[in-house]
């Protein structure tokens, strides 16, 4: 590239570059990418009409900028995607700790090195990639590892006087300038910290240990919170929400089909899953159902939010149960079953906040709750009969009614490691089910009716028409009234 050629300050000055500040390069080429209909923030589903727009507003306008959202909503995958946005590379003077605009260098150092060598300056080139800084706000962060302090060696080393300026070490933000700088998890930050920031935002001024600096800083300040945080763990102080510009709240995905584009795009999937592995459509719904129906719980606290991380983690760990089933059974093929969907609960119990009635029902039963209800909230999409079957008398009452009476004389015990001949041999002894899905659904694929065979019976355990017992290497299904008797119905 022919900017990288440039080597001093003359010829920076000869091939006419125009410095702007990192407000205005945003700014700059976010016009550009929208005349050219360019995606900026690729891969961010479900906030085309809400949560982009107000960003592009905000750059637009200059503005720094707070998102406002529970975890798991992209805040800080769309702060480090903002770098794309600045100009490929930026001129600084060589050796700057704080990325000295050569023709306006604000630092000492700068300073000193312009009025030494003039036009003959050095000047070295920083990628975009290197001019973003992200900081998680603890209650141990210090003014001293945001702003700076007086270095105590280097004034030793150097004999320097305190009063020198070159005594100074600088923190985070003054390393950052004309670059963008994140603070996650604001309200975290102590109040006497975010005190701090004040005339940073506002006047672009910092004071160090007396020191008076007018550091006219060029930053893009963003900042992430969690509306959890401000009666957790702390606030962001009035003060500092008035010199944040814009505050742009984020959201979970609307609809199942967004839920599924967004653990698609995330979850980590090895070539050997990829190429062995059938996930039908009615597996991902039924996935992304959990999450939403998490975000409903009574047992699951809604002010802490159910990160879109859930669904992705279960996602890789259906995965690879059924894969780990293939591999024991000796099948070279397999497709997902209800019962890989049954084990992600390892996947959930993290994920998911609880208020005081979950905990006293425990994580695992909270999360098998979960998956059971998104089966019965999914299963009217493909069983509408189920929901209303004691009251119809027609032929499909009688077909179903076919089913549940076989578990009168029969039990059905699905392993979980079965292979596929024997576990569709399992469900081809149950009467009727197989014509039922057939009828149903003529045009489905030898696996895809098996898949719909083993939902069908989940669906008619969570309508309370037959009883599902979750053992430690399977499930077993039986009749409804036998299992009050014998003691095996789960509550």
């Amino acid at each position: 590239m022919e900017l990288l050629k440039i080597k001093t300050l003359k010829q920076l000055k000869d091939a006419g570059f125009e410095v702007k500040s990192v407000k205005d390069e945003l700014r700059d080429n976010l016009i550009q990418k929208i005349k050219a209909k360019e995606n900026v923030f690729q891969g961010i589903f479900g906030y085309e009409d809400t949560v982009i727009p107000n960003i592009e507003r905000a750059i637009l306008s200059r503005h720094s900028i707070n998102m406002l959202g529970l975890r798991g909503q992209a805040k800080t995958r769309i702060a480090r995607m903002m770098t794309q946005l600045l100009d490929e590379y930026m001129p600084i003077i060589e050796g700057s700790e704080v990325n000295d605009n050569p023709f306006e260098p604000v630092s000492y150092f700068g300073k000193q090195l312009l009025e030494q060598k003039g036009d003959d300056t050095p000047i070295a080139w920083v990628h975009r990639n290197e001019r973003y800084v992200e900081k998680l706000a603890t209650p141990d962060v210090s003014i001293a590892d945001l702003i700076g302090d007086v270095d105590p060696i280097k004034a030793a080393n150097l004999k320097l006087d305190y009063s020198d300026p070159r005594v100074i070490h600088f923190g985070l933000i003054p390393r950052a300038n004309r670059c963008l700088f994140v603070i996650n998890e604001l309200p975290d930050l102590q109040a006497r910290i975010q005190v701090a920031l004040f005339n940073i935002l506002q006047e672009g001024d910092i004071q160090i240990r007396g020191f008076q600096l007018r550091f006219p800083l060029d930053i893009q300040f963003m900042f992430t919170a969690n509306p959890e945080d401000y009666t957790n763990r702390g606030s962001i102080i009035t003060p500092l929400k008035d010199r944040i510009q814009s505050q742009i709240m984020t959201h979970y995905p609307k609809t199942i089909e967004l839920a599924k584009d967004i653990t698609k795009s995330e979850a980590r999937v090895t070539t050997f899953q990829n190429d062995n592995i059938t996930i039908p459509e009615i597996v991902k719904d039924l996935l992304e159902q959990i999450s939403f129906e998490a975000r409903e719980s009574e047992f699951v606290d809604e002010k802490s939010g159910v990160s879109a991380r859930l669904s992705i983690s279960a996602y890789e760990t259906m995965l690879s149960a059924a894969e780990r089933r293939m591999l024991k059974s000796g099948d070279s093929k397999t497709t997902v079953r209800i019962s890989d969907v049954m084990s992600v609960i390892p996947a959930i119990i993290g994920k998911i906040e609880m208020v005081y009635e979950g905990e006293q029902e425990g994580a695992v039963n909270v999360s098998y709750a979960l998956i059971r209800s998104a089966i019965r909230t999914q299963a009217v999409t493909f069983f509408p009969e189920l929901k209303d079957l004691k009251k119809l008398k027609n032929n499909s009452s009688e077909t179903y009614n076919s089913i549940i009476n076989w578990f009168s004389s029969n039990k059905l015990d699905l392993l979980n490691d079965l292979s596929e001949k024997d576990f569709h041999k399992e469900l081809d002894r149950v009467d009727n089910l197989k014509n039922i899905v057939n009828e149903k659904f003529p045009a489905l694929p030898e696996e895809g009716v098996y898949l719909m065979m083993e939902y069908l019976l989940h669906s008619l355990a969570e309508y309370s028409y037959l009883n599902k017992s979750k053992l430690e290497r399977s499930f077993k299904f039986e009749d409804l009234l036998g299992s009050m008797f014998s003691g095996d119905m789960e509550l």
